[in-house]
């Protein structure tokens, strides 16, 4: 039989750090179903290495055997505790930047919005991921566009993710190569391991996971995503002719209400029926 490949997002996917209530039994069922030496488990992640691992321990959750991480800015592959960056991957994004990486760029942007718009601490900070905080005052689509335009000026492409940390009032602007992603990470990992896509799935909750459960690769939401995450994503894949391809997890499956790990044993059971047996 050939291996599974189980993507999963780790934030209010396996981790059950949401409002929504988390069924008893449903990690450790899931901790059973990735430790199968059939399923080969795989995060994808905003976090870093460190808060992965972090995670790992906190929720107790099974090792993965790679993980995708800073949403897709690098790519390990883990072996008895050790984790390993992917070169290959390294150098399929970097080309994009022409030689510059991390300190180039934040020289260039030395001039952007002085005092509102400054690096977060060195552990959230990578070769090809650039990470600011910003006064919440400023206008986030104007910052958005200052900064786009000082790379354009350098011919750097560049993928800018903007959001709000409503903890500590601030925006967080994320800079990396366009290729650095976690569908593109997810595809390019399947293509180096020479891996059957019809035995891949990917579980996630949020807008950020929308690329890859609308790319119609196999995919799971699980039931505590959001309302407008489940629509959009069910509309693009219908327009798409692909809805076969997204499984929308509901709960009352094995006594579990389809929330966190619940969702994805759901949909696990849903696209590889013979899973069920392994949790």
């Amino acid at each position: 039989m050939k291996t599974i490949l189980l993507c999963s997002d780790m934030d209010r996917t396996v981790i059950p750090n949401g409002e929504a209530e988390e069924s008893p039994q449903a990690r450790q069922r899931f901790t059973r179903l990735a430790s199968h030496p059939d399923v080969n488990l795989v995060y994808v992640t905003g976090r870093d290495r460190r808060l992965v691992k972090t995670a790992i321990d906190q929720y107790a959750l099974p090792t993965p055997v790679a993980a995708i991480c800073d949403v897709g800015a690098t790519l390990y592959h883990i072996h008895e505790g050790i984790w390993k960056p992917n070169p290959a991957w390294e150098t399929e994004i970097g080309r994009q930047w022409k030689g510059y990486a991390h300190d180039d760029i934040t020289r260039l942007l030395a001039d952007v919005q002085p005092e509102k718009f400054y690096l977060q601490p060195p552990e959230k900070q990578n070769r090809f991921k650039i990470s600011y905080f910003a006064d919440i005052s400023l206008d986030m689509g104007r910052l958005q566009e200052e900064v786009a335009g000082v790379l354009d000026q350098k011919g750097i492409p560049a993928n800018i993710i903007c959001s709000v940390d409503t903890a500590e009032n601030l925006l967080l602007i994320d800079i990396l190569p366009p290729r650095a992603n976690k569908l593109l990470a997810i595809q390019f990992l399947i293509k180096q391991q020479e891996l059957d896509e019809n035995r891949v799935v990917f579980s996630g909750d949020s807008g950020n996971d929308l690329d890859v459960l609308t790319s119609g690769m196999q995919a799971i939401l699980v039931a505590n995503a959001a309302d407008d995450v489940r629509q959009t994503a069910a509309a693009q894949l219908a327009q798409k002719g692909q809805s076969e391809r997204l499984y929308l997890a509901k709960g009352d499956f094995k006594g579990m209400n389809g929330n966190y790990a619940a969702g994805v044993l759901e949909g696990m059971a849903h696209f590889f029926q013979e899973t069920v047996s392994w949790f």
